[in-house]
């Protein structure tokens, strides 16, 4: 599976709904460190944990084929991610291909981070892997 493929399966477990740019890049950083055996993505410790530049580049790469599609939302009109219904087609097509423990990983981690403020989402991953801590200017309480 490719990294496309990999990418369109996991968003397709959001449906067409927008994901936050913290979700995607600690979403694919979990399944990075609790899934993968070869990691998709490099992450390195940024300013708001582990970050990957790939993530974004990779989603908007599947926007130029028509499969995703970005847009701007919130109080500070940050860019958010999602699949087109082309997009969501195919990737649900890829998720079949995943083993049924990897599917219900990948359901489950949508699941729960999708209500999570950006706060909640970075003081999980710190709390979890503090290595990816060391660059951070996010206070949290």
């Amino acid at each position: 599976m490719t990294r496309d493929d990999f990418v369109l399966a996991v968003m397709s477990a959001a449906g067409t709904g927008a994901l936050a740019p913290v979700q995607v890049q600690k979403m694919f950083f979990i399944l990075d460190e609790e899934v993968l055996k070869s990691p998709c993505f490099d992450f390195k410790p940024y300013d708001y944990g582990p970050f990957d530049p790939a993530v974004y580049q990779t989603i908007e790469g599947l926007a130029d084929k028509g499969l995703a599609k970005t847009d701007f939302a919130g109080k500070y009109q940050y860019r958010t991610y999602a699949l087109t219904s082309d997009g969501l087609e195919s990737g649900r097509e890829q998720f079949e291909l995943l083993p049924d423990w990897v599917q219900e990983f990948i359901a489950d981690l949508v699941d729960w981070i999708k209500p999570l403020s950006f706060g909640e989402i970075v003081a999980y991953i710190y709390e979890h892997y503090p290595t990816m801590r060391v660059n951070s200017v996010f206070q949290s309480e």
